[in-house]
């Protein structure tokens, strides 16, 4: 909230009389409205959902500035990566629902704790997909090709990407723990 906060008034000033200031900050608070939602959500599904939302909002941010080459370029490979990561984490959320039973994050918790035998080979798979899909998210070497190039966007996209949810990724992981 308070980066998101930050941020924002950082826009407000920097958009300041852009022909497409309002567009900016719709897309801009739609990101942060699903951060926040990927924040506080208590069920999988939800969390999952919002996951995707961040990225294809912050997608319509990457590309606010259509006529620069490089923020298209740069958009796309995210794109791309965003839409495997999200994939990943759908098939890990389907995979522990089907195998536990609930998405409720504490029933989750609750589940794995009354496990007694070596995780079933679906929960491992789901462990990977996690993963994978917060390795996408963060940038992470081999996957960061596309975060040197966001700079190409307005500057408050970049610091919200930077200062928030390239974070995501290790929140994710921590989370799923």
């Amino acid at each position: 909230s308070f980066v998101g906060a930050v941020v924002s008034g950082y826009a407000r000033n920097y958009m300041a009389g852009d022909p497409n200031e309002g567009i900016f900050h719709k897309w801009l608070l739609m990101t942060l409205a699903a951060i926040l939602t990927l924040i506080v959500a208590s069920n999988l599904l939800l969390f999952a959902l919002a996951w995707m939302a961040t990225s294809l909002t912050l997608h319509r941010l990457l590309l606010f500035y259509p006529e620069r080459p490089a923020a298209v370029l740069a958009a796309h490979k995210k794109f791309v990566f965003s839409r495997i990561g999200d994939a990943s984490l759908f098939l890990a959320t389907l995979l522990i629902g089907a195998s536990l039973g609930t998405l409720d994050m504490h029933g989750i918790a609750d589940a794995m704790a009354g496990l007694s035998a070596p995780l079933p080979t679906a929960l491992q798979l789901a462990a990977w997909l996690v993963v994978l899909s917060a390795v996408l998210k963060c940038a992470q070497f081999p996957f960061h090709g596309w975060i040197l190039q966001v700079m190409e966007a307005p500057t408050p996209v970049s610091a919200l990407l930077h200062a928030g949810i390239v974070n995501a990724g290790a929140f994710l992981v921590i989370r799923m723990s």
